[in-house]
Order: structure tokens, then C-alpha cells, then sequence
């Protein structure tokens, strides 16, 4: 596995009810084996540092700061997967120009044997909180994973329901085979909002980091604004408005973490 891989793609959102809504824009991430970060050698790129493109620790797991490894092996642990921590990648928004929003980020956790084993699912919604769905990964090729709903996500939707998730394992080697991931998102078994992702793997290097600044230069910050944007559109359309829980029903629905 590479230290660090670039992925470019496209995203889309089909909101199913009171009324079908539907946008996609294009975005870029990154991943980064959390063992080898460190030893990335890029004048573009820093790891806790300041760079036109950044990762910054604080911007996930605990968010204090800390190093990421332990938080996962800490959501493992609870979780009863332990011995998916051998190899740990992350996959997430890094920051561009100083600023990140992840709607969602994966840390992608193998065993001793290089199996993927377990994906940590961390969603944060715009009100700053964030919460970390562990689940396992059977033994298949088209990984399919469920939760219910614990984060209050849209303030058009409600906190009922839950989350099926479908995809096929990363490929980080460039020129690989795309990320394509599915989220559906369900109230006994009637649809509410699907969400996909096709993200296709390219080579780390200042030339690719290079390319992407100038096709997408604000990435981050049009994910931010495509999702006030359509919440606009929505709420212009008459969904109805759910407002934020407060912080004892968050810690009922699950705990921030």
C-alpha cells in the first residue's frame, strides 16, 4: 500500500421525498496511510503543518489534536475489531488553502493479513458535531454495511431511520479500479436520500496536487456552499425544517465523538 494517493470524482445527492431533488458537483480527496504520513516529502503538502494542501490531525477523531492511530484503535477496540488495526488509511478532504469541510471521511482499517476488515465512518454535519459509525467488513467484494441514524445530519430530515451503506474496497495504486460507494438513506424500508461517490485513484506527487488546485481550487468551500445552496433550494421548495436536537437528545441518539 502507497503512502499517500490522490482521488478525483464526482458526487451526487437524490433526495426521494416529499419531493424528488436531486445535485452532484465534482471533488477530490486524499489518503494517507496514518503510519507513513509522516515521511511524505512535498513542498505542497504538510501533515500538521501549513501547506497550500494540509492535513491537520485536529480536523478529525478527537479533534484536540491528538494522533489519529489511537482514537481509531480506541473505536476498534469498543467496536470488538481489534485486529483491524495492523494498517490504518484514511481517506478524506485535506485542507486547501487552510480551510476543510468533511461531510463524511473513511478510515479504512486492515489486518495483520492485509484483509479490510472494518471501515470507521466519520460524519460531521454543519453545526460542528461529529460522530464515528464502526462497522465490520464482511468477506466480500461488494461490501455492504447498515446503522441506524444517530447524528442529526440535514435539518430537512428528521433523526428516524438508517443507513445502508454499499462499496467495493479502495484501490490506492494509480490508474487503479474507482472508489464507488452508495449510501442509502431509509425509514422502514422506504427511501429517503441516496447518496454515491465514484472517486478514481491517481498518483501522489506536487504535479497531480498541482493539476487539481487549478481544476477545483476552492474544493472545500464549495462543498460548504453547495450544501446552504440546496438547503436554500429546499426550504425554497417547502421541506419541512427539523430543528438541531439538543445536546442530551444527541447523547441519547448516540455520543459525540
Amino acid at each position: 500500500m502507497t503512502q499517500a494517493t490522490l482521488h478525483l470524482g464526482t458526487v451526487a445527492h437524490i433526495r426521494h421525498t416529499p419531493f424528488q431533488h436531486r445535485f452532484s458537483y465534482r471533488l477530490w480527496m486524499m489518503s494517507v496511510d496514518l503510519d507513513r504520513v509522516g515521511t511524505l516529502r512535498s513542498w505542497m503538502f504538510g501533515h500538521n503543518r501549513r501547506r497550500l494542501v494540509a492535513l491537520f490531525d485536529r480536523d478529525h477523531g478527537k479533534r484536540d489534536g491528538s494522533a489519529l492511530r489511537p482514537w481509531v484503535e480506541g473505536e476498534l477496540q469498543r467496536a470488538g475489531l481489534d485486529e483491524c488495526a495492523a494498517r490504518i488509511h484514511l481517506m478524506a478532504m485535506p485542507r486547501v488553502f487552510g480551510f476543510t469541510f468533511n461531510p463524511i471521511a473513511f478510515f479504512f482499517c486492515y489486518d495483520v493479513a492485509g484483509r479490510l476488515g472494518a471501515v470507521v465512518h466519520q460524519v460531521k454535519n454543519t453545526f460542528g458535531d461529529q460522530i464515528a459509525y464502526v462497522l465490520p467488513v464482511p468477506d466480500d467484494a461488494n461490501i455492504r454495511q447498515a446503522t441506524g441514524k444517530r447524528l442529526h445530519v440535514s435539518p430537512f430530515f428528521d433523526m428516524a431511520g438508517g443507513y445502508q451503506f454499499a462499496f467495493n474496497a479502495p484501490d490506492f495504486t494509480p490508474d487503479g479500479a474507482p472508489f464507488r460507494l452508495a449510501i442509502r438513506y431509509a425509514t422502514d424500508a422506504v427511501p429517503r436520500l441516496t447518496a454515491t461517490m465514484e472517486l478514481a485513484p491517481i498518483g501522489f506527487s506536487n504535479p497531480a496536487l498541482g493539476r487539481l488546485l487549478v481544476a477545483l481550487p476552492f474544493v472545500t468551500l464549495k462543498v460548504v456552499a453547495a450544501i446552504h445552496w440546496q438547503a436554500i433550494r429546499l426550504w425554497l421548495r417547502g421541506a419541512r425544517f427539523h430543528s438541531r436536537p439538543t445536546k442530551a437528545n444527541l447523547a441519547d441518539a448516540g455520543d459525540k465523538r
